[in-house]
């Protein structure tokens, strides 16, 4: 499991944005914070708060901030442009990203075998692992002030 203080495990997957291109975490280390906010499903309604309140309430102007998920990056695009999200999406469908975090959950009651553990980490500049969160259960959205005190007190 990573934890605060590991080194962050770097992947690759596919980068949703204005456009849809190759994703390496280790491309976008080393200046600012990194915010991973895994989330389980697009268009889904916690997910869809979630992503919402970064949109509106959650200052990025001090980080890079990923939404990530095991939707397909196409979906993800879609997602994107609906909730007029202005951060990058990032898709994982084979799953590299919630494997390297260990944040991998399923829907067994839907028949869904994997899917993003609804989970926020914060990395810093030197690529260390400054804070971690990690949901109950998917209903369950994270802290937002905690969330953006971590982020400023890893931009120290």
């Amino acid at each position: 499991m990573t934890d605060v203080a590991d080194d962050a495990p770097t992947f690759t997957a596919s980068l949703v944005t204005d456009d849809i291109e190759p994703f390496d975490l280790s491309d976008h280390l080393g200046d600012e914070p990194v915010v991973l906010a895994f989330f389980p499903a697009a268009f889904s309604n916690t997910c869809t708060d979630e992503m919402e309140a970064l949109r509106d309430g959650f200052d990025r102007d001090d980080c890079t901030l990923f939404g990530v998920s095991t939707d397909l990056p196409h979906a993800l695009d879609a997602y994107r442009v609906q909730y007029d999200l202005p951060f990058a999406l990032v898709a994982d469908p084979a799953h590299r990203g919630i494997t390297a975090y260990d944040v991998v959950d399923s829907f067994d009651h839907i028949g869904v075998d994997t899917v993003a553990q609804r989970a926020v980490f914060v990395i810093d500049g030197d690529g260390v692992v400054t804070h971690r969160w990690l949901a109950d259960n998917p209903g369950q959205e994270p802290d937002y002030d905690a969330l953006a005190t971590a982020v400023d007190e890893a931009s120290k």
